[in-house]
């Protein structure tokens, strides 16, 4: 047979037993697609990336974002291919447990669609009414407008400023709700005008009313504030056997020492360890102010026994006896104004020879080794130091070592 007769033949088709095992060929051009899984109870359902299925349930923000994303994305090994906002789970029974939402972006709980816990979606208001807040802790006032032209300030500062407590003691009412501005009760930190009307609780009075105040002559040895470096606190020294009660225009104003008026002391105008003289102990923030705020003007009295030592106290030169003779009346005039320490200029102070050997010092300031610092600097070594008066006052017979109580006809 000819060519021609084999192309008449009719065509028969022939299977190949290999054809199902053999794989067509990817077209390069044709869209990827993934990966088809047999479903089973504890496998989820996969979703073409080019046909989505809408979600059940809205889902957060956060979880559409990430599917927008994920389905421009092609897919490929685990679950990068599919959406994350459309994951479900078959249950063993074949029930399906319902969409959760994007649980790697916390989107909707199934539970009475609630948002789950960590949800980044934007909450509603509640509905269950909150408890108001005590009067002495609600939110605070607007600070921003403290200092403005209406000369507001806080109301702890104003208090101060009126002699009413301290700052401290001003806070601890307020947070009691022993303070009342204009009639309301006061928030803690607010700010009040000049011509506020603020008002103190009997209360707080009848607190105020029972605080010490406490004059002692301190002794050489003993520091005025916390025990340091060895040397014990002149509070030590507070207690029934050391109290005074030899004056008799103060007989211990008619108290008795008692363990509670030892609490809460703060010295006030301190005195080196090395010095001796009055000191102030006192549980009432309105004289602690006035005798070391940062107005205080209150005078303070020394006498001070002095050397005259140009070459230091262990240098050649040193004269112990009529020093008035020997010192430079030019430095005694830089005693009362010129010096200055810390880098800081000192205020006006009166300075006076008592004898040979002895200055009297009033000062309105009271810097750390202050009278030790300023006679080193004018030639003088200062051999002793004692405190005699703070304002009104006076040291006078009460004994070494010994204390009474702050009188209620005196003030500083």
């Amino acid at each position: 047979m000819t060519s021609e007769d084999d192309s008449k033949k009719p065509a028969t088709l022939k299977l190949n037993p290999n054809a199902a095992k053999a794989k067509p060929k990817a077209d390069p051009l044709a869209p990827r697609r993934a990966p088809v899984r047999p479903p089973g109870p504890a496998r989820a359902k996969t979703v073409s990336a080019s046909a989505p299925k809408p979600p059940s349930r809205p889902q957060s923000a956060a979880g559409a974002d990430r599917s927008r994303f994920n389905a421009d994305r092609p897919s490929g090994a685990g679950d990068r291919g599919r959406f994350e906002g459309e994951r479900s789970r078959t249950g063993p029974a074949g029930g399906d447990r319902g969409d959760r939402g994007d649980r790697s972006g916390r989107g909707f709980d199934d539970r009475n669609d609630r948002p789950a816990r960590g949800a980044s979606g934007p909450r509603g208001p509640s509905t269950a009414p909150r408890p108001a807040p005590p009067a002495f802790n609600r939110q605070r006032p607007d600070l921003a407008r403290v200092g403005n032209v209406r000369g507001e300030v806080r109301l702890n500062k104003r208090m101060a400023e009126l002699g009413l407590c301290s700052r401290r003691e001003a806070d601890a009412w307020i947070a009691r709700g022993w303070v009342l501005v204009n009639g309301e009760p006061a928030l803690m930190g607010m700010p009040v005008p000049p011509d506020a009307n603020i008002e103190i609780l009997p209360q707080a009075r009848h607190e105020q009313a029972g605080q010490v105040t406490i004059l002692m002559h301190k002794p050489v040895g003993y520091v005025s504030g916390q025990p340091e470096d060895g040397h014990e606190a002149a509070a030590t020294l507070i207690g029934a056997p050391s109290q005074w009660r030899g004056d008799a225009r103060h007989p211990a104003d008619g108290r008795r020492f008692a363990p509670e008026h030892t609490r809460g002391l703060a010295p006030c105008g301190r005195l080196d360890i090395d010095s001796t003289g009055l000191l102030v102990l006192t549980q009432d923030g309105r004289i602690a102010r006035q005798l070391i705020g940062d107005s205080s003007g209150v005078e303070k009295e020394y006498l001070v026994r002095v050397q005259w030592a140009p070459n230091g106290p262990q240098g050649q030169g040193v004269i112990a006896q009529d020093v008035q003779s020997v010192f430079p009346a030019a430095d005694l005039q830089l005693l009362r104004h010129g010096l200055s320490l810390d880098d800081q200029p000192l205020k006006p102070a009166q300075v006076d020879w008592m004898n040979p050997e002895q200055l009297r010092f009033i000062l309105v300031e009271g810097k750390k080794r202050q009278i030790r610092r300023m006679c080193e600097q004018v030639g003088l070594h200062v051999v002793g130091l004692k405190r005699i008066r703070i304002g009104h006052v006076v040291l006078g017979n009460l004994p070494v070592g010994q204390w009474r109580y702050l009188g209620a006809d005196e003030g500083f």
